[in-house]
């Protein structure tokens, strides 16, 4: 999975459908995200020190990797992500529709570095 907390995502299925927002956790075991607004149920808390009020709370719930896409920085619409080999050997992600980088991802190495 080569989703990172902070990308900012679209939901493309489920009931949150047409969601912008970013994403605050990746689960790599479960092949889950939490993204910022959606996913939203109602957890009942009852009152305690911590939560004096007690009451119903909104929370978000992980959704399944497949069910989100990454915004594109440069043309901000859904797009895959690739990875690919830079010239000195640093391994980056990109977005597949634009080929704009979103970040590095491994340092440089002398295995891929090009002569």
């Amino acid at each position: 999975m080569l989703l990172k907390v902070e990308d900012e995502v679209l939901v493309i299925a489920g009931g949150d459908k047409g969601h912008r927002g970013k994403v605050l956790v990746v689960d790599r075991k479960q092949n889950k995200v939490v993204v910022e607004g959606a996913g939203l149920v109602r957890k009942h808390v009852r009152k305690s020190q911590k939560n004096p009020q007690g009451g119903r709370l909104s929370k978000e719930m992980p959704i399944h990797a497949s069910n989100v896409m990454v915004i594109d920085p440069t043309t901000d619409k859904p797009t895959r992500i690739g990875v690919r080999y830079l010239d000195d050997g640093t391994k980056e992600r990109f977005a597949k529709k634009s080929g704009a980088s979103l970040g590095k991802i491994s340092p440089p190495r002398d295995k891929y570095k090009k002569a």
